[in-house]
């Protein structure tokens, strides 16, 4: 768990290079916020269950169709259990509707009123492309394209034919973005860092990712559904 006071010095430490304008507002909370109840527009359906466990992580991880795409159900039993979605008590001490990435323990939480927390497994950016600090999830989308920085293709030149000039790459269970993505801006600009889906289940708990923290698919759904609009998110190191 992540100590509050710790998490307070820390997170602070981070965000010294934003300015004390930045500091003040983002450490004020939006208030009125409460944890939604959640109303599927476009209701995932589970299609089966993930494995023979127990009845609740089969509906959790299942196969599901999600807007005409079929998401294959997780094997979770694969999974370290701490790694499931669940209910916490919240360790953050952050405001109501905070996103909290909690990078050593892999971990996002999702603050809630009366002192608990949404708590989600993910993977992480490997040593050298990870980032940490102080965003807003300034815009979200489902099943999204996926365009790889010009930076990724100096690296990997393969991926040119998904460059922004060529269109990107289309949505689908093959796209590195996965279900759902959720893009962090800082100071008004986009880090090109995001939270999204991933059917690489087993990259959960791992430092793998060329920085975006990934969520299993069944999970970005989820949080996608919960997070309120322009939620301040903090990644800590």
């Amino acid at each position: 768990m992540i100590p509050k006071t710790s998490l307070s010095r820390r997170a602070l430490l981070s965000l010294s290079g934003l300015g004390a304008a930045a500091l003040l507002s983002g450490c004020a909370s939006s208030g009125g916020w409460s944890a939604p109840t959640i109303t599927y527009r476009n209701p995932p359906q589970p299609l089966g269950p993930a494995s023979g466990g127990s009845a609740e992580l089969d509906a959790m991880y299942g196969e599901m169709m999600d807007n005409g795409y079929v998401i294959p159900a997780v094997p979770y039993e694969r999974i370290p259990p701490r790694f499931y979605r669940q209910r916490v008590v919240d360790p953050t001490g952050q405001p109501p509707g905070t996103i909290v990435v909690d990078t050593p323990s892999r971990f996002l939480y999702l603050v809630e009123p009366g002192g608990t927390a949404m708590r989600y497994g993910v993977g992480i950016g490997r040593q050298g492309f990870s980032w940490q600090g102080e965003g807003v999830i300034q815009w979200r989308q489902k099943w999204p394209k996926w365009t790889p920085p010009d930076e990724m293709i100096a690296r990997q030149p393969e991926l040119a034919q998904y460059s922004s000039a060529n269109g990107g790459k289309p949505p689908g269970l093959d796209n590195p973005l996965g279900a759902r993505a959720l893009y962090i801006f800082q100071g008004g600009n986009d880090t090109l860092y995001r939270l999204h889906g991933s059917p690489e289940w087993n990259s959960i708990g791992k430092a793998v990712s060329s920085g975006c923290v990934r969520l299993m698919n069944q999970d970005i759904v989820d949080l996608y559904e919960r997070v309120p609009t322009k939620a301040r998110i903090i990644v800590w190191q």
